[in-house]
């Protein structure tokens, strides 16, 4: 049974989440407001007249029946996802890494055969599906964007869909049951989240395994992590609010482990009921986990935090612009976009921002302001004092090559609390 608003697709609006998503508890508490935001992936093109463009209330809600953070709007998917979705997963290199490995440890645990079929939701570009491909078992991919043409360049079979009970009948009927159904980075996203689990518990075979990694909502409140809010995450998943979700459609948890991907996040392995060993790592991770009022009271803390790092943050800002310091930004990830207007920076404040040559962000503002988005070259050429890391959570990967390539000046590290290097 769903529980969760539904919208249908091109209303243009979004609709509050007055019941929790997993468990339809109608009295969620709320924890931190961060405004009103742009949707992250509508990116005007640079040159072009401002105009009016939408935004919505980003509220963090707390559901005390199961544990589930999750946001308190549910935006029109085909806003928050547009077909010339610019984002792409093998853009980065610690991601790459990571499939790489969830492949091989899903290899093993599985004992994965040339003929079992392994199904990734929300493929984007085919980067994960590309390491069992080459490792010579049956994919397919499902990508509601036009991203995934890229995916099917690479020669892995890709479906232009959202994922949906009736989709998953299909797929089950034209190529077999899944041996293995993934969801890395787009099971906090979907919307009405217990179709998209009827539709994965019928597209399982009966010892298949679904995977899901998501941003893990503990680390999340210990490292301050609240420029991950945002639409296009309706939920942020514990490991106990997860078990919760999916034992409510006969799926046991039976394997998880925390991986560093997006700043951390955590990779959770579930089977039909009864039909796999639990592991060890489920309980391990559970024990250390919050709940009830010790809960209540770590969102208090975050709360407390967040308001004090963004105005650190700030003050840090003014006195480099006092003193007629330039700032730039590295990378324009969708986190990005909430830090900037949480914080209320603007292209007084920081120059540009910058990314690799690849990137399909170069040439557009960053949502809902007048910051251009340009090619990383800029950097080394203007050598601007001062490089705000919008992907802080790789700094150790950027700063290093940044360096190497001939930057000069000083990095500020925003997050948890703002620092310069």
């Amino acid at each position: 049974m769903s529980t969760s608003t539904t919208l249908a697709a091109g209303t243009g609006g979004g609709i509050p989440v007055e019941r929790c998503q997993s468990c339809a508890h109608g009295k969620l508490e709320p924890i931190l407001f961060l405004g009103y935001l742009p949707p992250v992936n509508q990116m005007r093109v640079v040159g072009e007249t401002p105009c009016e463009q939408p935004s919505y209330p980003a509220q963090l809600l707390y559901c005390p029946n199961c544990e589930l953070l999750q946001l308190g709007l549910s935006v029109d998917p085909a806003i928050l996802f547009p077909p010339d979705y610019p984002y792409t997963s093998g853009s980065t290199r610690i991601l790459k890494e990571n499939f790489a490995g969830l492949y091989a440890e899903a290899k093993e645990f599985l004992a994965l055969k040339a003929e079992d079929l392994v199904v990734d939701i929300g493929s984007n570009d085919g980067t994960l599906l590309s390491n069992f491909h080459d490792g010579g078992h049956r994919v397919l991919g499902i990508e509601p964007t036009d991203v995934g043409q890229i995916a099917r360049e690479r020669e892995i079979e890709t479906v232009t869909t959202y994922f949906r009970p009736e989709v998953a009948v299909r797929l089950r009927n034209e190529h077999g049951p899944a041996r293995l159904v993934t969801a890395a980075n787009v099971f906090a996203h979907m919307e009405d989240i217990h179709a998209v689990l009827d539709g994965i518990v019928s597209l399982l075979d009966e010892d298949g395994v679904f995977i899901s990694e998501s941003h893990y909502a503990i680390g999340l409140l210990d490292t301050l992590q609240y420029d991950t809010i945002y639409h296009e995450h309706l939920r942020y998943y514990s490991l106990t609010s997860l078990r919760n979700l999916l034992e409510g459609h006969g799926l046991d948890v039976i394997h998880a482990r925390h991986i560093p991907t997006h700043g951390g996040s955590i990779r959770v392995y579930a089977a039909k009921k009864g039909r796999r060993d639990i592991q060890p790592s489920v309980q391990e991770i559970l024990s250390n986990e919050p709940t009830g009022d010790d809960m209540r009271r770590r969102l208090e803390l975050f709360r407390k935090e967040v308001v004090l790092s963004k105005m650190r943050l700030h003050a840090m800002l003014r006195g480099i612009k006092e003193e007629g310091g330039r700032v730039c930004g590295i990378s324009a990830p969708s986190r990005a976009s909430t830090l900037v207007h949480y914080v209320g920076l603007d292209d007084g404040i920081l120059d540009y921002v910058l990314e690799i040559q690849s990137s399909l962000k170069i040439g557009k503002y960053l949502p809902g302001t007048l910051i251009p988005v340009i090619e990383e070259s800029r950097l080394f050429e203007d050598q601007p004092e001062y490089a705000l890391i919008l992907s802080w959570h790789i700094a150790d990967e950027l700063a290093p090559k940044l360096r190497e390539n001939g930057y000069k000046g000083k990095f500020i590290i925003p997050l948890p609390q703002p620092r310069i290097l």
